[in-house]
């Protein structure tokens, strides 16, 4: 495992301390507080046991299946690790993880199977954006909230400017938000304006309120065959791991219908566009 420091400033103020507690088999990660910031099953590490985070990877249907595996990913914010073990050692992609608490770097190396092939880089994810090489991610998953978890630490529009300027063409950007928080809608409308309400999605919320929102970088969806196609290889190969991928397809909104407020429709239902965004 290499690791990087990138802290600035921002890291000076106060940072929660770490806590772990463990019920029916899995160990969660906290940060001073009743919230779960993540969590691991002890005897099966490589399953991703909580949902909001078995959204996250929703991204991968955005991918073309025949190159899963392929480019960079990237997790700003760490939790347990959930999203890193499975680019890293599932996907085997070439995984870096950006965290500002060095208590949960030290948790996840103690406690949680961080694998040893993933970039640590200890910063502010901001400013490893600042300094990241454009267009160079394939994956990234943005997951940054404090101990508090009202709102994300991170989350004005030139932060989702910042996401897609990294994000290769074709390259998608899942990130966690509270859906039924006041600040969902806010959140939303500035990926939009980032990313273009063309290349912006969103899954149904999870029953805590998690909503995972998916943008693209010049994406191009296809058709609906191929996306059943793509979700079948997914869960074949990882629906063991918690993956279920072909519930997805039942999940997913465009962000012009919520925009517009018209009836919910699902993305079986072909509600991906073709469309792409120009850069």
């Amino acid at each position: 495992m290499s690791k990087k420091d990138t802290r600035t400033a921002r890291t000076a103020r106060s940072l929660p301390s770490v806590t772990l507690s463990e019920e029916d088999g899995v160990r969660y990660l906290h940060l001073d507080s009743i919230w779960i910031q993540g969590g691991m099953r002890i005897k099966k590490p490589q399953v991703v046991e909580i949902d909001y985070v078995q959204r996250m990877l929703a991204a991968l249907l955005w991918l073309p299946t025949e190159r899963l595996g392929e480019g960079v990913a990237v997790q700003l914010g760490l939790g347990a690790g959930a999203l890193t073990r499975f680019t890293a050692v599932q996907l085997k992609m070439a995984t870096t993880v950006v965290e500002i608490n060095p208590q949960v770097i030290a948790a996840n190396t103690v406690w949680f199977h961080l694998p040893a092939a993933a970039e640590v880089v200890r910063g502010d994810a901001a400013d490893w954006l600042a300094q990241a090489v454009s267009a160079s991610v394939r994956l990234l998953h943005v997951d940054l909230y404090d101990e508090e978890a009202a709102a994300p630490v991170l989350d004005d529009e030139s932060f989702y400017r910042a996401c897609r300027a990294v994000l290769e063409e074709g390259g998608v950007m899942s990130v966690n938000l509270f859906g039924r928080h006041a600040s969902f809608h806010d959140s939303i409308s500035r990926i939009a304006a980032a990313f273009g309400s063309h290349q912006v999605w969103s899954l149904r919320p999870t029953r805590e309120g998690n909503t995972v929102v998916v943008a693209g970088r010049d994406v191009v969806v296809p058709e609906r065959e191929a996306l059943t196609a793509r979700a079948a290889v997914i869960e074949q190969r990882h629906g063991a791991l918690g993956l279920p991928a072909r519930k997805w397809l039942r999940m997913v909104r465009p962000y012009q219908a919520q925009a517009a407020d018209t009836a919910a429709t699902t993305l079986s239902e072909s509600t991906f566009t073709s469309t792409s965004i120009p850069a």
